[in-house]
């Protein structure tokens, strides 16, 4: 009898259905879609953009990696995408050169930062979200995922699908804080998405977590403070540099 109930158990591990256990470290590669067409229209006179409208491909397309064990992760720049200049100039955005290093054993987070020409070096604590988990379920690079929604300075949506197969709570830049892995993430308001397209099942190096400390030190709020007082004379287009910062 026992035989008997243990031949459909089989067949379900070998078929998938059943995952044997679960990821614990790895190397992710997200691609990140950034919206031109949708960036430039918010600008106040955009009829330059219209003219060059025709030449210019819809989506603006980067890669970035993250690297992870249940301890710690790192978010970095990842494969060039070829011919992709064009692309740079007119959408590849800020946010480009970020590297944030999080440490869920100490709850901090590290993070270098190029806001146009000047480097920071922000130290804080790890985001904490107010997420709200919904039922919408869909699969990415494999993995079940479960919809979360949440927000950013106090306005900004952002939309999350999560993993509980990858016991880790973090996710693209500085966004965790889930019973599991980001594996998709969208900013509407930045015209925005990060999208894994595969995990390879890597166990990290030491090396793999380490992040150049140079710029000017400073927090996520004393950063942002600065990027909104600089900003202060760009009218409408002021909040999506701070935004943009604070991912």
């Amino acid at each position: 009898m026992k035989q008997l109930f243990l031949i459909p158990v089989i067949l379900l591990l070998a078929s998938g259905a059943i995952k044997a256990q679960f990821t614990t470290t790895g190397k992710i590669e997200y691609e990140r879609k950034l919206n031109i067409y949708a960036q430039m229209a918010e600008m106040d006179n955009n009829e330059w953009f219209e003219k060059l409208k025709s030449q210019i491909p819809k989506f603006s397309s980067s890669f970035f990696d993250l690297i992870f064990d249940t301890a710690r992760s790192l978010y970095k720049p990842g494969r060039e995408v070829e011919g992709n200049s064009m692309l740079k100039m007119f959408g590849g955005g800020p946010a480009m050169e970020n590297v944030v290093y999080s440490d869920f054993a100490a709850s901090k987070v590290t993070a270098t930062k190029k806001v146009y020409e000047q480097k920071f070096l922000v130290q804080d604590s790890l985001r904490k979200m107010d997420w709200m988990i919904k039922d919408e379920i869909r699969t990415i690079a494999n993995y079940k995922c479960r919809k979360a929604v949440g927000r950013i300075c106090d306005s900004v949506y952002v939309v999350a699908f999560y993993t509980e197969d990858i016991v880790v709570s973090g996710g693209p830049e500085m966004f965790g804080g889930l019973p599991g892995m980001i594996l998709e993430l969208a900013i509407p308001r930045l015209h925005t998405t990060w999208v894994a397209d595969k995990v390879d099942l890597i166990v990290p190096k030491e090396t793999d977590f380490v992040i150049p400390e140079k710029g000017k030190k400073t927090t996520q709020a004393e950063l942002g403070e600065t990027v909104r007082s600089s900003f202060k004379d760009w009218g409408k287009l002021a909040p999506r540099n701070v935004w943009w910062t604070v991912l």
